[in-house]
């Protein structure tokens, strides 16, 4: 299992696929796509992109720090400590250019990410936006004395329609968080870095082309906010996934899927 080091802290993370497309830096360099996840949530949050990205590129999918087997150095963390973490992870698996998908906080990381390095490419943002203030990511956090809320909390990122059909599913997605989720003193340390994280003064210096995907039924970041995001984006483009709550590259895999390898392969 390969761990990155940030200034002593480990940090787990996942490699699949060795795909190889034709990019800037010649037809057979690997393109890579590294993920880029949720507050709080462990890497299980990308099983349903895993097997649409690792056929036809490499996959990096870290784990948080404070989540799954990743360290849980004592907070309050920031997105700067995030994106620092993640370019250890980048270094230590030889990547030398790769497009960011990002979920919520993870967008935040993605974004900030390709203010400050050049090996960014393409952005996908799902159910992000320029800034935290006023967003409540509570509803997500579970309570650890009562495994049930595992489950229950997770009605907040899904439409009622999911919540209602699909309790199989939530089921096992609350055993996948009661094993790599983040325990409740990194989650409220992973939480500031939300708290504090606002780029909306520095949007016009991401040139990066984005994908900005928001579930048009997104209660945690409503999705204004992510039209928001994607106007002040110079190369922002806004797509509402129809139905899907927060988590709509779960919700809605197969379009969110399709439309991500559309872009990413454009």
């Amino acid at each position: 299992m390969p761990y990155a080091t940030n200034n002593s802290i480990q940090l787990y993370y996942e490699v699949d696929g060795e795909g190889y497309a034709g990019d800037a830096e010649g037809t057979n360099s690997t393109n890579t796509v590294t993920f880029c996840g949720e507050l709080g949530f462990g890497p299980w949050q990308w099983g349903w992109q895993h097997a649409a990205v690792a056929g036809p590129y490499r996959a990096v999918i870290p784990a948080t720090r404070g989540t799954d087997d990743s360290d849980a150095p004592p907070g309050p963390y920031t997105v700067a400590d995030l994106v620092g973490d993640l370019d250890a992870v980048l270094s230590d698996a030889g990547v030398r250019s790769t497009h960011l998908v990002g979920v919520g906080l993870g967008g935040a990381v993605a974004l900030t990410a390709a203010l400050g390095s050049d090996r960014v490419r393409k952005l996908a943002l799902v159910g992000t936006a320029a800034y935290g203030e006023g967003l409540n990511p509570d509803p997500l956090r579970p309570d650890p004395d009562d495994p049930e809320t595992l489950a229950s909390s997770l009605e907040a990122a899904f439409s009622r329609e999911f919540v209602g059909s699909q309790p199989d599913v939530l089921s096992r997605i609350a055993e996948w968080r009661a094993a790599e989720d983040a325990d409740p003193e990194a989650w409220e340390s992973t939480r500031a870095a939300l708290d504090s994280f606002d780029l909306t003064d520095r949007l016009y210096e991401v040139t990066n082309e984005a994908l900005v995907l928001h579930g048009s039924e997104d209660a945690l970041c409503p999705p204004g906010k992510g039209e928001e995001l994607a106007e002040g984006l110079p190369r922002g483009e806004f797509e509402a996934v129809e139905g899907a709550g927060h988590l709509a590259h779960i919700e809605h895999s197969r379009t969110v899927n399709d439309r991500l390898l559309e872009f990413l392969g454009s």
